[in-house]
């Protein structure tokens, strides 16, 4: 995560990262508060084709041929296991909604800075708000993001502008949980569970779906700023879209790859509940987001995690004699935890893990 807390910001009184780039051409450097240095060797190179994320193809995963579903299950635990991420082509949901879901979100944000004042919140439940960064009260280098996070499961929540918000939403979060619940039955078999073990270990019929949207506008000095840092998703899994503006980076063998996708693809990662459930079997892998000096990038990551009551521990089946190496806590806490200063200081895995002498 990015470097520990310096003074507190009232985030109501932080212009948005839109302000900031909408003030024209006098912005020509990056401001001192938002300048984040990456260490360019740590970049993996983009030609070498090892550095791909597997592709997962969902039609296979859901066929009624029992080998083509048994091979798509393997592939699936392997990107599990091997990589944290892989993409998702033939899922079902039409590439139109997706890019509709991303116009919303865009035309939310073009909003007039007053208009979205009423949905700025700290409160982590809050079922709608907006900010920017990721906490200004604690961040010690702002993020070059604003962002919006709306409550989708287990109560649907929406925004009442733009107008075409709610019914896009609504349909997007629908046909992407249900994308997430097949995956999660995949995922479980691949452990050589019963498909439906995680989702009923998990309350998954009552777990959290937020829709998080993401605005980077371009940046005069990319390679000074960052959208946001090296950072593990709190849930189960996370599928995300994005418009033709490429930015999520992924570490893989101690490089960072940047994720290349196809055309209406979800890129989708394993969280840190996943992690615990398999006793580090699939890893919670760092991603971050960077940002480019040519276009905004618009993504859109969709956590979905167990139910705010419900505590992950490894799965006993998947132990084999080896020890649990997690302690028991709340999803809700879990999320508290994260968007706390303690997690800056060390990541929030490390803070459940069962120490050994």
């Amino acid at each position: 995560m990015a470097p520990a807390t310096t003074a507190v910001a009232d985030e109501t009184k932080v212009a948005s990262i839109k302000t900031l780039t909408d003030a024209g051409a006098e912005l020509n450097s990056v401001p001192s508060e938002y300048t984040y240095v990456k260490d360019p060797n740590d970049q993996a190179d983009a030609s070498d084709p090892e550095h791909s994320i597997p592709t997962i193809d969902f039609a296979h995963l859901t066929s009624s041929n029992p080998k083509l579903r048994a091979d798509a299950i393997e592939k699936l635990g392997k990107a599990c296991e091997e990589w944290g991420f892989f993409q998702v082509i033939n899922h079902g949901v039409p590439e139109s909604l997706m890019k509709s879901m991303i116009e919303a979100c865009h035309k939310f944000f073009q909003l007039p800075e007053e208009e979205k004042k009423e949905f700025q919140s700290r409160k982590l439940l809050e079922p709608i708000k907006c900010g920017t960064s990721f906490n200004v009260a604690i961040d010690k280098v702002r993020l070059w993001r604003d962002y919006l996070k709306v409550i989708a499961h287990p109560e649907f929540h929406s925004l009442h502008k733009p107008a075409e918000y709610s019914d896009v939403s609504f349909e997007f979060s629908k046909q992407t949980r249900q994308v997430a619940t097949e995956l999660l039955s995949g995922i479980s078999e691949s452990l050589g569970l019963e498909a439906e073990h995680i989702a009923k270990a998990m309350n998954w019929d009552r777990g959290m779906q937020i829709l998080a949207a993401n605005y980077y506008p371009a940046c005069p000095q990319p390679d000074l700023a960052i959208g946001i840092p090296p950072h593990t998703d709190h849930g189960l899994v996370t599928l995300l879209i994005q418009n033709d503006m490429g930015g999520l980076e992924v570490q893989h063998n101690g490089k960072w790859v940047l994720v290349d996708c196809a055309p209406g693809a979800f890129v989708v990662n394993i969280g840190d509940q996943m992690q615990i459930l398999t006793n580090d079997k699939y890893k919670s892998v760092w991603h971050r987001a960077v940002v480019n000096n040519r276009a905004t990038r618009i993504s859109i990551a969709v956590p979905h995690g167990p139910a705010l009551d419900t505590a992950a521990l490894p799965i006993p089946e998947l132990l084999g004699g080896e020890a649990p190496k997690y302690i028991g806590m709340s999803y809700e806490e879990f999320m508290e935890l994260q968007a706390s200063p303690a997690a800056y200081m060390m990541p929030c895995l490390d803070h459940l893990r069962v120490k050994t002498e």
